[in-house]
C-alpha cells in the first residue's frame, strides 16, 4: 500500500510522524532532529544548518543518485525500513531506521510503502472531523 500523506505532529510523548493511507494512519515516534528534517522537507522550510538527512540528500544528488522507494515493516515493537537507492543505473537496498528512511523519502519525494497487514494491524482509523456527516 502506498502512503498517501506524511505529517509531523507533536504529542505528549514527543514528535510523531503519521503515515496516512486508505483512511488509516500509522504513528511512528521519532526524535526531534528527524521530525524537524521531515517537517522542513514537507513544507519547503530551510534549516539553519543541514541535518544528516539534508546532507545525505545533497551527497546522493551531487553524484546523480536518489532514493526511489522506502518500504516500512514492523518487527516486534520496532519499525524497520528498506531504503532503495539508485546510482548510475544500479539499485541497492539498505537496511535503515524507519524514521531516517521516511526523512530521505520525503526529501527525494520517493514513495513510502507498507504492507496491507501493517496498515490494518498498526494503522489507526482516521476519525472524521467534528460535525462531519456521511452522504
Amino acid at each position: 500500500v502506498k502512503i498517501e500523506q506524511v505529517e509531523v505532529r507533536v504529542s505528549e510523548v514527543g514528535p510523531v510522524v503519521l503515515l496516512k493511507a486508505e483512511n488509516r494512519m500509522i504513528p511512528i515516534f521519532v526524535d526531534t532532529t528527524v521530525a524537524e528534517s521531515i517537517h522542513a522537507a514537507l513544507t519547503g522550510g530551510k534549516l539553519r544548518r543541514p541535518y544528516t538527512h539534508d546532507l545525505m540528500h545533497s551527497v546522493l544528488g551531487g553524484f546523480g543518485g536518489k532514493v526511489t522507494r522506502v518500504t516500512i515493516s514492523l518487527k516486534g515493537s520496532t519499525y524497520y525500513a528498506d531504503l532503495a537507492v539508485v546510482l548510475r543505473d544500479t539499485t541497492k537496498v539498505f537496511d535503515s531506521r524507519a524514521s531516517d528512511a521516511i526523512a530521505l523519502a520525503v526529501h527525494f519525494k520517493a514513495p513510502i510503502m507498507v504492507s496491507r497487514e501493517l496498515l490494518e494491524s498498526a494503522g489507526k482509523e482516521i476519525a472524521p472531523p467534528p460535525g462531519a456527516t456521511s452522504l
